[in-house]
């Protein structure tokens, strides 16, 4: 259904041609604007967070989840991130670009330290 073959990566690029398809057969353009894609991208998060509300501290892997609920997870994680790319996309943000930015900025703005090597950020 993805044409895409199981370990090929998928890029943003690929992600918003699908989005911008997928709005533009349903006629919805007319509705993502920058302003209700952002509502709905919090309304994704919401949902994304109520996954883990009570759970308490989760170790990496979620090595005692159901794949019923990682599934669940991927699903939510997969609303957020499309939602994200298709705001990046209607307000003419290159995401892939800005978020390399961003990383170039926050290697600035936290540089590596020894002293500060055993601190999480």
């Amino acid at each position: 259904m993805t044409g895409i073959s199981e370990g090929e990566s998928v890029s943003l690029d690929l992600l918003k041609k699908k989005m911008a398809e997928f709005a533009k057969e349903r006629d919805w353009d007319q509705f993502h604007s920058p302003r209700n894609l952002l509502l709905a991208l919090v309304g994704e998060v919401g949902e994304l967070s109520e996954i883990f509300q009570w759970r308490g501290e989760v170790p990496k892997g979620l090595p005692d989840w159901k794949e019923e609920e990682k599934q669940h997870l991927g699903e939510e994680l997969s609303d957020v991130l499309l939602y994200l790319v298709r705001l990046s996309d209607i307000c003419g943000i290159d995401l892939g670009k800005a978020a390399l930015r961003k990383v170039d900025l926050n290697a600035i703005k936290y540089p590596v330290s020894k002293n500060e090597s055993s601190q999480s950020h």
